[in-house]
């Protein structure tokens, strides 16, 4: 999951602090008044292959995460235990057959 995070945060930056300071600055509202550069995040991200890797093998994890956040806008600390299964099964993703994954010596 670190390296899927470090290429999202190293090829999409700009649409990751622009989406952020959005969802900080509406903390009741974010879900509508920051859905075009959520679109510009998954844009940018969806093209990198470790990225799109965990997307297809966490597809359900994800999944159910994004519900809980449409389901409580007002208090998206109680999607926590969601977000953690989608990160415990990003770690489980074996990334050895994408361009980035660490080659064995």
């Amino acid at each position: 999951m670190q390296a899927a995070m470090d290429i999202t945060t190293k090829y999409c930056q700009k649409e990751l602090e622009e989406y952020g300071a959005c969802v900080a600055s509406n903390p009741t509202s974010w879900q509508q008044k920051c859905q075009d550069l959520k679109l510009k995040v998954a844009q940018c991200t969806s093209s990198h292959p470790v990225i799109r890797k965990i997307q297809t093998d966490c597809a359900g994890e994800f999944s159910v995460f994004e519900r809980c956040l449409r389901e409580n806008q007002s208090s998206v600390e109680t999607c926590q235990p969601h977000v953690a299964r989608f990160l415990a099964c990003a770690e489980t993703v074996d990334l050895s057959d994408t361009n980035t994954a660490p080659q064995p010596t």
